[in-house]
């Protein structure tokens, strides 16, 4: 469905009293330089994205793509019309999980199309925050829009990988407490959350850097600049990601050191316990033997003799055991 469309003129949004849907008078509505149209689409049908690309010319091969909405990000051009796909990151802290959405952007020299999919890909706020913004980057065309979205989207990438941060320091903090622990399994959902935000955040570093770069001839050169304060957040958030897979990596380490200490000491424990046992039980074994020539199966102290001695033998090897710090 359509969540907004608007044209743009002169940094502000004109008013066309028109239907959303009706493109041809959006499209007719650009007269100057600078003029765009901006539509943005959540979740459109097969239908009604192509009326859109009739509508607008856009390639068939980018309204698959648009359409399937399972694309890698990325940055293509068929003939006049710019197409790009942004994976959008949002973080459920309940499940240490990371949900993922996609948007794909398609921008012509006087129109942007946004195709949404996913909760965490609301684009209103940016969108709004542009309409409001004192330095009129609208001015600048669909450019302006294109680094709004970016923008948004990269934002969202470092609030996620904040949230991955507290969890992994969480991670720490467990392991290396004096209490038994069990964080193998946070340990792996981690490790695999990371994997999925390094899948949206790694490939996109392209074609940010492609725009602050002069690489891409449809971006205005006044917008280039804030595209490099995009791509250096963008390099922020690659930079946090490495640190945090190592610092889980080392944490995993530390966590099977601490079990395999664990097992020594349950052994020490288990092997002084049985050596308190099985001291008095020799003890009881050998007077329980009714020989008849055994020295001191007359004797009439003989029975607390035995019991005395089994008493010494187990607190004796409770003392040493206590000392040598295996109980």
């Amino acid at each position: 469905m359509i969540v907004d469309s608007a044209l743009y003129r002169n940094g502000q949004r004109a008013d066309l009293h028109c239907h959303p849907h009706d493109y041809a008078v959006l499209r007719e509505g650009v007269r100057e330089d600078g003029d765009f149209v901006w539509l943005g689409l959540y979740k459109p049908s097969e239908r009604e994205l192509a009326e859109v690309a009739e509508a607008f010319g856009l390639h068939p091969l980018a309204v698959e793509d648009a359409l399937t909405a399972h694309q890698r990000p990325k940055l293509e051009r068929y003939g006049d019309v710019m197409f790009m796909t942004l994976k959008t990151l949002w973080y459920v802290d309940a499940d240490d999980a990371v949900e993922t959405g996609e948007i794909s952007i398609f921008m012509g020299r006087d129109f942007v199309v946004t195709v949404r999919h996913g909760r965490g890909s609301q684009l209103a706020p940016a969108r709004h925050l542009l309409e409001a913004d004192e330095r009129r980057l609208l001015t600048q065309g669909p450019s302006a829009a294109i680094y709004a979205v970016a923008d948004r989207i990269v934002d969202g990438h470092l609030s996620v990988v904040a949230e991955l941060t507290k969890d992994v320091d969480e991670v720490e903090t467990s392991v290396f407490s004096p209490a038994r622990t069990s964080d193998s399994e946070r340990i792996y959902t981690l490790k695999r959350e990371l994997a999925e935000v390094r899948r949206a955040v790694l490939p996109l570093r392209d074609p940010i850097r492609r725009f602050a770069a002069a690489e891409v001839p449809d971006i205005d050169d006044d917008i280039r600049p804030f595209f490099r304060d995009v791509l250096d957040h963008l390099n922020r958030a690659a930079e946090d990601l490495d640190a945090l897979e190592m610092l889980l990596s080392s944490a995993f380490d530390a966590h099977l050191a601490r079990i395999q200490v664990q097992q020594n000491d349950d052994m020490r424990k288990i092997s002084a316990g049985a050596a308190i046992i099985v001291v008095p039980t020799l003890v009881a074994g050998i007077y329980g033997m009714n020989f008849t020539h055994m020295p001191e199966l007359h004797w009439r102290f003989g029975y607390a003799y035995a019991l005395i001695l089994m008493a010494g033998a187990v607190v004796g090897l409770w003392w040493w055991f206590r000392r040598s710090g295996w109980l």
